[in-house]
């Protein structure tokens, strides 16, 4: 999966999708860009929704850590690109960075559930976790599980139904032990696997097909 954070990634997240039989495309407008988006981007990121190897909308949601964009747009743009996905009929992938009770809520106000997605990189408690789940969403977890401080998410990741778990890499960024501090590398995400083995006792074989199977399941892929 190769996410679009705005106009430029997203569309070359097709090309990459396009050259590659593997590959899969994620378009959509972070958080960080919602100031920039204009009413012709949404327009245009509903139409490179019907290309046949876009897959899903992301990454969008809402960061307040950074609060690159105020606030109010990026919730605008989030329900916009919520409505869309509803439109299309494709499955969301959502940025919550420090945003996890307005997250929640705009997703039960705009009926998410009717096309669910994945939570991505999960950093909220095990409460907000059951009530995505409720909403139809996976929970994907990153390279900060592998974090020798990473008390949280294992207590979540212990709890999450093994039939919506999701494991990722966030590259170039989260970069899991033992190569934390560098750029990250989507060949690392078998740190993730080998740790959420671990967590769910489970061999690395048993996990990696679980999230494979889970993964197509939740973009729909055969």
């Amino acid at each position: 999966m190769v996410p679009g954070y705005d106009r430029r990634s997203s569309l070359q997240a097709i090309e990459l999708a396009e050259r590659y039989a593997g590959v899969y495309a994620l378009v959509g407008f972070h958080p960080h860009d919602a100031k920039d988006v204009t009413d012709s981007d949404l327009t245009d990121l509903e139409s490179w929704c019907r290309h046949p190897k876009v897959v899903g909308i992301g990454e969008i949601g809402l960061d307040y850590h950074y609060d690159n964009s105020p606030r109010s747009v990026q919730d605008r743009v989030f329900r916009s690109q919520i409505a869309i996905a509803k439109r299309v009929a494709l499955p969301i992938v959502i940025h919550d960075r420090e945003a996890h009770g307005d997250i929640v809520a705009v997703l039960g106000e705009e009926q998410a559930g009717e096309v669910g997605g994945v939570m991505h990189c999960f950093s909220g408690s095990a409460e907000m976790a059951a009530e995505c789940l409720l909403m139809n969403f996976y929970i994907s977890f990153g390279g900060p599980i592998t974090f020798k401080n990473a008390k949280k998410p294992v207590e979540v990741a212990q709890k999450i139904p093994l039939d919506r778990l999701l494991i990722e890499t966030d590259a170039p960024w989260l970069t899991p032990e033992p190569y934390r501090g560098q750029r990250n590398e989507p060949s690392y995400v078998r740190f993730v696997a080998q740790k959420m083995a671990d967590i769910r006792n489970l061999t690395l074989d048993e996990l990696s097909e679980l999230t494979y199977n889970n993964a197509n399941r939740a973009f729909a892929l055969k």
